[in-house]
């Protein structure tokens, strides 16, 4: 597990050193990948943002963020300076495990005057907030990197730092589907292996214990859960 933190970590990490140099990662890909029966489908969905649709319509309408509401986005990469986040009325907290990502947001906010609630570089299994902190949250794009024992304690450390009754939207891999095919060889070209080895119907039997599913969905390569925390 610790391996596998450190090579997503890396691979973050190098993505923005690159995106300083005005280089985007998922650009110029060798041709192992570009002649790939399923590129196609990986163009089709970068032109449509449904790689991992964090702040999508549906999840902000279903959040519902209000003034005074924290909220929480694990695996939060670069999502409060590009997916919107910066305008909402709650209070954003971002966990990341790449520091450089952390380090760039905390320079955007700091140089845009922007108020947050924290920035932190952790793992999102183990976070150093209280139990029952947040009011909603989501871990959207950042599962799928993992395999189950990794997965089972990120689910009880959501559900620890949730308050009862808060909403969150999270997502896992749609395995054996074609979008995902191609995204999982793409990552993996980029040195974050995808490592999630569950089904949909095993992660549903970790989840439900502390989360209640209002709905679920497919988006892109992924399944999005739309759920509630237990009040226990």
């Amino acid at each position: 597990m610790d391996d596998q933190l450190e090579l997503v970590a890396k691979s973050y990490d190098k993505g923005i050193d690159l995106g300083k140099q005005g280089i985007d990662s998922y650009e110029n890909l060798p041709p192992h990948i570009t002649n790939h029966l399923y590129y196609s489908l990986f163009q089709q969905m970068r032109a449509g943002e449904t790689l991992s649709d964090s702040a999508g319509k549906e999840i902000v309408e279903y959040l519902a963020p209000k003034a005074g509401m924290r909220f929480i986005d694990l695996g939060c990469c670069l999502n409060f300076m590009f997916s919107g986040y910066k305008d909402w009325p709650s209070i954003y907290y971002g966990v990341d495990i790449s520091s450089k990502t952390i380090d760039l947001l905390k320079g955007y906010a700091e140089k845009n005057h922007l108020t947050v609630g924290d920035f932190c570089c952790c793992s999102m299994h183990e976070t150093p907030y209280e139990n029952h902190f947040f009011d909603i949250g989501e871990c959207v794009g950042s599962l799928e990197y993992f395999e189950k024992e990794f997965v089972q304690q990120a689910i009880a450390e959501f559900s620890r730092i949730l308050k009862p009754g808060g909403r969150f939207v999270l997502d896992i891999p749609n395995l054996g589907s074609p979008e995902f095919e191609i995204t999982k060889l793409i990552e993996e070209y980029l040195g974050r292996q995808d490592r999630f080895n569950i089904s949909a119907e095993e992660f549903e039997a970790i989840l439900t214990p502390y989360f209640a599913v209002g709905k679920k969905e497919i988006v892109g390569p992924m399944i999005q859960y739309f759920c509630v925390r237990a009040s226990q």
